[in-house]
């Protein structure tokens, strides 16, 4: 005999005691059994027509599932009376689906079909039917269905499923506008698409190309939209004979105003962004040596293509630390060289290739034995020194806010040691953001910081590794290794699991030379990369400096390159290499020699 599973609720009245139960699988066996009336035909009391295809129903079950049944057979509408109700604007087909959901509580979805299950859902309002369907397109959008999909989830709102479609656009756009889809966008679709920094082309006239194909496949219906298309184009891309040959296209020509409208946009568009296909993922170098020794110079590296680009700046501020966002905004924290207890922010210009101040106010620096960082989680930047040694009275990591509306910085909820550190220990250790959160992980301790509620908690640490000293995020994980690079460790933050991954197997080869030069972990194109600076030889100043990618199937790590030999040192000295998309054209500004 089976047994059911009951819920049990008291409620007290005064000397009586209630309970009540409920009674699971009678509920489980409550579906079957109206599920068996309808595949037996019994209790039928009403009709519906779709496309002259008849399904009998009951209509307690219809009004129960669907508020559009509930509609019809509790009001005064004719369809509450009759006893043959025929629907229109359905597919007899889906209809079937739609039942076969209504009285079994399983849906079954087909890619063909998922559109007008949608629509037919989205008309019975069945909001669990509606959500599956988004969630199905979404996890389906491909190159030949991300137009269809596109358009489909612009008419319902769709928003995840519009989200995927047009990042599927973006990566595809060279085989997406040549297609014949493409030309029945309409103008809104058309100029959504464009206007978008994440474009993967190299050059802007593709974006232009496209337009005139859009255009020419419906002239005289389209070519007065010209003029309201040609400001999402990015004219400062374009060289003045692409703009010359642009202007003289017939198009142009036909329409008026819109030769005025390309002269304004070139006079106004002089900062618009390169778009994501026409730039190069970097990661920067600069020199962090005391004032007096250090060059005014960054080195921009892609070691995968073979890119080294050294830029010279006489006015390069004195750099601590760089945060760089998921809208590709380079920050830094600087110091003035007359002023070493004070901290701003500066932010990078990408089209000037310079660094110019954020506002005007500045923070106290935290005392000098401090490690600084600087993290940015969800638009808002925290100033985090942390002092592992503890070797004072105080807290073991400090934070201040910056609040870009107010132009100030705000103390936020330090992290208060609660045991005496090794000296040994003092240095190890490091800061880094992932999703919501900012981690702060040693060897034996691990805090999150909650910035939304402003306060710390400790998580499970990584104890494996002797001397954390680097840290980089892929995701929703954290990779971290030790000083010598011998240790690696990857850590799921949504699961709070630390696991073991293999260190490069001969550190002695390494011989890595200088305590202020740190392996330094950062993520570039999608894959876990390694800066080792590391000893050539017998003498102490031959150095080189290696890069190793990890090759996650094989957890191995495998040397892609040797740096060319210059004189510089790890931003932040064990901080996780900045990197972010660049524009080369910007960097010819100041370049002093490219590899």
């Amino acid at each position: 005999m089976a047994h059911s599973k009951n819920s049990t609720h008291e409620f007290h009245d005064q000397s009586i005691l209630v309970r009540s139960y409920q009674d699971e699988s009678y509920l489980r066996g409550f579906l079957g059994a109206v599920g068996d009336l309808q595949k037996e035909g019994e209790l039928q009391d009403v009709v519906l027509e779709v496309e002259g295809r008849r399904f009998p129903c009951h209509r307690l079950v219809l009004s129960t599932a669907s508020p559009y049944f509930r509609a019809m057979f509790t009001s005064d509408m004719a369809e509450s009376r009759q006893k043959t109700v025929v629907l229109q604007g359905f597919d007899a087909g889906v209809f079937a689906e739609i039942l076969s959901y209504i009285y079994s509580g399983t849906l079954h979805v087909s890619l063909d079909r998922v559109q007008p299950l949608y629509q037919a859902a989205d008309l019975l309002q069945l909001d669990y039917v509606r959500d599956t369907c988004s969630s199905c397109m979404a996890m389906n959008v491909e190159r030949s269905t991300c137009l269809d999909l596109y358009k489909f989830a612009d008419v319902f709102s769709l928003d995840i499923v519009r989200k995927h479609c047009l990042q599927c656009i973006h990566r595809n756009f060279g085989e997406v506008s040549s297609s014949e889809e493409f030309c029945s966008l309409s103008v809104d679709q058309l100029t959504e698409i464009i206007s978008q920094d994440e474009l993967e082309v190299k050059e802007e006239t593709r974006v232009w190309e496209a337009v005139v194909r859009w255009v020419q496949h419906s002239r005289e219906d389209r070519l007065h939209y010209l003029p309201s298309i040609l400001p999402h184009i990015r004219f400062n891309l374009l060289t003045s004979d692409d703009t010359t040959a642009i202007l003289e296209h017939p198009l142009v020509r036909e329409e008026p105003g819109s030769a005025e409208v390309i002269r304004n946009v070139v006079k106004e568009a002089s900062n618009q962004k390169p778009r994501l296909g026409m730039t190069t993922e970097m990661f920067l170098l600069i020199t962090l040596m005391s004032k007096s020794f250090r060059k005014n110079e960054v080195h921009y590296m892609n070691p995968q293509q073979g890119k080294h680009i050294t830029c010279r700046y006489e006015d390069l501020p004195h750099i601590t630390d760089v945060a760089v966002t998921s809208d590709n905004d380079i920050y830094a924290l600087t110091c003035e060289p007359e002023d070493d207890e004070q901290v701003s922010l500066s932010k990078y210009n990408h089209a000037d290739n310079v660094w110019e101040q954020v506002g005007t106010s500045s923070v106290s620096k935290v005392p000098s034995h401090y490690k600084e960082f600087l993290i940015e989680v969800k638009g808002i930047f925290f100033y985090i020194g942390t002092d592992v040694a503890c070797r004072r009275d105080g807290a073991l990591v400090e934070v201040r806010k910056y609040n870009q509306h107010t132009d100030q910085w705000q103390e936020c909820s330090h992290l208060e040691h609660y045991k005496e550190y090794e000296e040994e220990d003092e240095d190890y250790g490091t800061v880094l953001s992932c999703g919501p959160y900012i981690y702060f992980i040693t060897n034996d301790d691990m805090y999150r910081y909650d910035p939304s509620l402003d306060c710390w908690h400790a998580w499970t640490p990584p104890k494996l590794i002797p001397d954390v000293c680097t840290a980089v995020t892929m995701g929703t994980e954290i990779f971290c290794t030790n000083f010598f690079f011998t240790d690696t460790m990857l850590y799921d933050t949504e699961l709070d699991y630390w696991q073991r991954l293999q260190g490069w197997p001969n550190p002695a080869n390494l011989a890595i030379h200088n305590f202020f030069t740190r392996p330094t972990l950062f993520l570039l194109e999608n894959q876990v990369h390694i800066l080792v600076p590391c000893d050539v030889g017998q003498e102490q100043d031959e150095h080189r400096h290696l890069v190793f990618v990890y090759d996650r199937s094989a957890d191995v790590w495998r040397e892609k390159v040797t740096l060319p030999d210059t004189d510089y040192s790890v931003l932040g000295s064990g901080s996780v290499c900045p990197v972010a998309r660049f524009y080369l054209p910007y960097l010819d500004v100041r370049q002093d020699k490219d590899t």
